[in-house]
């Protein structure tokens, strides 16, 4: 353990820590991160980069008195550490290990659980006027990404924060990325206050100068002072956030420590919302990630001394074949569009933005504006195609049911990450999707089981006239078993028979199984044949409309129906098998293996599976159940 991080136990032990050696300090968190991640994984380059940041505001702040909102908390890796949790480390984001996030269960010092963007100034504005009511003097601190100012709910939070009463301070974090590359008005805008780094200087130098002059430099220096509005309006255009009412400090050095603790405990205490926009390098400290930010956003293990990932496959995920086959049709096709919200890079869009730049749109953090402005194109003759992770979309709900859905409009949703996802917790497993869009009327929704399937399914949406929804999951894409893929609208495959020889081989029980756990499901089926057990094995492909023509015909011929899915229970596909199976009157069984009314942690995706109870250990051993 290095010097100074050992003296790091508890909350405020930063404080008992010489100021001088601040610098040192963060060396050695940065060193520390480095390693811990090159073995876990995790978000390497915005954690980096907020080190010295962290470091200023815990020497300033009383923990767990006070309190710091992260916007969406990937960068709050030291946080934890300065508030006693890096011999945790080796568990991140591992199951029933510290979360990559902040959570409230785990420390007093995580003031509020986050995961999606643009949340921090709504929460930290709650705490705030809480504060205010109960006439209790604690600070209150927002952290936010320059990219997180694009979401409209931190702009709607910065429109309420001057009404505020009190002090609060809200830091940009402006490193000129979210994950990747900025884009739109607000990025201009805090573009406009690099710039006035230049009004700054001049604005010092002539004070300065003027104070020089006898008997009259005073008196110039206040005359200055009086009209620095005009002067500054020289090199800045606009002033959004005084135009708000709201004092604005900045853009100061992100990695100087010592400044940034002055300004914050001046800005403190003033008793009005204050912001300050503090400018950083993403991935400071490790070559690579400073030289590709977007690469080590979220990593997976990997090599320090060549920043190679240790684990790969070469296998292409279901993300690689959906960008290459988009690519493809779009190049045969000029209607077809691509968008995304600051996910180009994740949602394999890159390609696409590469290849055809023009009709290629990244919206930044506006998941609601992304479904509506595709509406728009779509109603203006466009085909548009919105890559968004399933998580994400939850924000647009109402953009779906209300601009695209009421009116039949033909814009394709791509659901990326459907299903577990893994490492990055509650906030991101996308498990809600399918409940959420099947209560839609005049939607449509396909779970791809596998890479053939995928390629149909994007080639049957290009030419539905109305929305449809595309699923399929993280990580590497499933090779079908079965050859002759013919997509058609609301049918599903039986991909095995089973067998017909009486109870004690499985052909009383049938599996349904959607999108992702298709494979998973075969596994199950092999080691069930090894036992000489044979049940039937469906593949519904299309969530809404169901086929319910085929499922009748299975639930009739088989006294147990299992439906495997990985999403919630509640309003998922094997609730409206049961349900079509009771109002059909047929005499079946039916068995919904789900996620039941949780959120999901946290953790290796086999490892989830097994402890919700959908993995193929799980199915193997419910069929050998029912077959007994």
């Amino acid at each position: 353990m290095s010097e100074l991080l050992e003296k790091i136990n508890k909350p405020n032990d930063i404080k008992n820590i010489d100021k001088k050696d601040y610098p040192k300090l963060a060396e050695e968190i940065r060193e520390f991160l480095i390693d811990s991640v090159s073995k876990t994984g995790g978000h390497l380059a915005s954690n980096l980069g907020t080190v010295d940041l962290t470091i200023a505001l815990h020497a300033v702040l009383d923990f767990p008195k006070d309190k710091i909102v992260w916007d969406v908390g990937h960068q709050a890796y030291t946080h934890k550490i300065l508030t006693g949790r890096k011999d945790e480390f080796e568990s991140l984001r591992q199951l029933n290990g510290l979360s990559g996030f902040p959570k409230r269960h785990e420390s007093l010092c995580d003031s509020f659980d986050t995961g999606h963007s643009s949340t921090s100034i709504s929460a930290a504005l709650g705490m705030a006027t809480a504060a205010k009511l109960n006439e209790t003097d604690e600070k209150i601190v927002a952290v936010i990404g320059d990219g997180a100012l694009s979401g409209g709910m931190a702009l709607e939070a910065i429109n309420n924060v001057a009404n505020l009463k009190r002090n609060m301070l809200i830091i940009i974090n402006d490193n000129k990325m979210s994950i990747s590359k900025n884009v739109g008005g607000m990025s201009n805008y805090l573009n406009k206050l690099r710039a006035s780094e230049q009004y700054n200087d001049f604005k010092s130098d002539v004070e300065t100068s003027l104070s020089r002059i006898p008997k009259f430099g005073s008196s110039l220096v206040k005359s200055v002072k009086r009209t620095k509005d005009h002067i500054k309006n020289l090199f800045i255009s606009q002033g959004l956030f005084e135009d708000l009412g709201i004092t604005s400090i900045g853009p100061i050095d992100g990695h100087n420590i010592p400044e940034m603790i002055d300004i914050f405990k001046e800005a403190l205490k003033i008793n009005r919302p204050i912001i300050i926009c503090v400018r950083t390098k993403k991935g400071k400290g490790y070559e690579p990630a400073e030289n590709d930010p977007s690469k080590y956003h979220g990593v997976n293990p990997f090599d320090i001394s060549t920043g190679l990932e240790t684990v790969t496959n070469g296998m292409m995920s279901y993300t690689d074949v959906f960008s290459k086959t988009l690519v493809k049709m779009a190049k045969a096709n000029d209607r077809i569009l691509a968008i995304t919200a600051a996910m180009p890079d994740g949602t394999g869009l890159s390609r696409f933005q590469k290849e055809l730049p023009d009709r290629f749109f990244d919206v930044g953090i506006a998941e609601e504006h992304a479904v509506t402005f595709a509406a728009g194109l779509a109603v203006s003759g466009y085909k548009p195609v919105v890559s968004i992770y399933s998580s994400f979309y939850q924000r647009a709900y109402d953009q779906i049911l209300h601009d695209v859905c009421i009116q039949k409009l033909p814009v394709t949703l791509i659901f990326d990450r459907a299903g577990l996802v893994g490492s990055d917790g509650e906030t991101h497993q996308g498990i809600f999707d399918m409940s959420f869009l099947s209560a839609m009327p005049n939607m449509t929704i396909i779970a791809p089981s596998g890479i053939k399937e995928l390629k149909e399914a994007m080639k049957f949406a290009e030419h539905f006239d109305g929305p449809i929804a595309i699923r399929f999951a993280r990580g590497v894409a499933f090779p079908e078993i079965k050859e002759d893929i013919n997509l058609q609208y609301g049918k599903g495959q039986i991909l095995k028979e089973g067998s017909k020889d009486g109870n004690n081989a499985g052909g009383n029980v049938a599996i349904i199984a959607v999108g992702s756990m298709v494979e998973e499901t075969y596994k199950a089926i092999d080691m069930l044949e090894k036992e000489n057990v044979h049940p039937a094995f469906v593949n519904p492909v299309f969530i809404k409309p169901m086929d319910t023509e085929l499922i009748k015909r299975v639930a009739e011929n088989h006294k147990h129906i299992i439906v495997v899915e990985e999403g919630i229970k509640k309003g998922g596909f094997g609730e409206s098998v049961e349900t079509f199976i009771l109002e059909s009157g047929i005499d079946a069984d039916v068995q919904v293996m789900a996620i039941d009314d949780r959120f999901v942690e946290q953790g290796n995706v086999a490892l989830l599976r097994e402890e919700i109870g959908i993995s193929y250990k799980n199915i193997y051993e419910k069929v050998m159940e029912l077959t007994r």
